[in-house]
């Protein structure tokens, strides 16, 4: 089922408005990948950008054309590690947070 404007619009709102919401999204992002599950992070990502730098700003802070970026962050995208690092570095900084991976015992 593909998601609506109107959803989109909305998690884009809520992020404006609700910086631990917005923090909230970027550890799910990095949760998502390091658990082997990509392709979500990636559209999760891709809203986060939308709602916080944008893909213009995003391309001037990585040097990379925001088409680019663009396509990266799709379903189908394969970002390199340094791309996907970039792009977190850029997040990351305008919600002004830190990242940090513990691992925790599957139950």
């Amino acid at each position: 089922m593909a998601l609506t404007r109107h959803f989109k619009k909305t998690v884009v709102e809520r992020v404006r408005r609700d910086p631990k919401f917005a923090r909230a999204l970027l550890d799910e992002a990095a949760t998502l990948f390091l658990n082997g599950e990509p392709e979500a992070a990636r559209l999760l990502l891709r809203d986060l950008v939308n709602a916080t730098v944008g893909f213009e700003a995003l391309a001037g802070m990585t040097d990379k054309p925001a088409k680019s970026l663009h396509r990266m962050l799709s379903r189908s995208g394969n970002p390199s590690m340094d791309n996907l690092a970039a792009i977190f570095d850029a997040v990351r900084h305008r919600l002004k947070v830190g990242l940090k991976a513990q691992t925790v015992k599957a139950a």
